[in-house]
């Protein structure tokens, strides 16, 4: 930004200041729109109401409005979707970002959430305060009848008995 700009902002500022409240703003203000006319087919149902194009107000620039939480101007028609593209809609995605660099990103997180959960189970997580209890000849599989008779049984032997 040049310095004549910057000065011409501080004497427009300055001049808003001691203007008073009844004063209507400044015609600048009043000429900037964004509604106009498109080159699609007129839509019946809107009955002759503006066709406005599909662009959200978060694309606008925040300057320049007469009501600036909105970016809008006073009187200025509403698009037929406008809670959808108001400011108060939803955010707008950016558009540097493509499909791999998101991707990429999404991996890397689930990658730091795994590298947490394995840093938290195997380094930060204290051994038991007592032995675990062992069994002679293989955790007792000998004495419980062996492999085959400790398995889970079907229903269908379950009814057999």
């Amino acid at each position: 930004m040049n310095s004549s700009t910057v000065l011409r902002r501080v004497a427009g500022v300055r001049a808003a200041a001691k203007r008073p409240l009844t004063q209507a703003p400044s015609a600048t203000l009043s000429i900037r729109s964004y509604a106009t006319p498109s080159s699609q087919e007129p839509d019946p149902q809107l009955n002759g109401y503006p066709q406005l194009p599909w662009v959200s107000r978060q694309t606008r620039d925040p300057h320049g409005w007469q009501d600036p939480l909105l970016r809008r101007n006073f009187g200025e028609p509403l698009h037929e979707q406008e809670e959808v593209l108001s400011m108060w809609g939803p955010d707008i995605p950016p558009g540097d970002i493509t499909p791999q660099a998101a991707l990429r990103q999404l991996a890397l997180a689930f990658a730091g959430f795994a590298a947490f959960g394995l840093l938290v189970k195997y380094v930060l997580l204290p051994e038991p305060p007592a032995v675990r209890r062992e069994y002679p000849y293989d955790g007792l599989v000998k004495e419980l009848g062996g492999l085959e008779e400790n398995k889970q049984r079907t229903e269908s032997t379950i009814e057999e008995d």
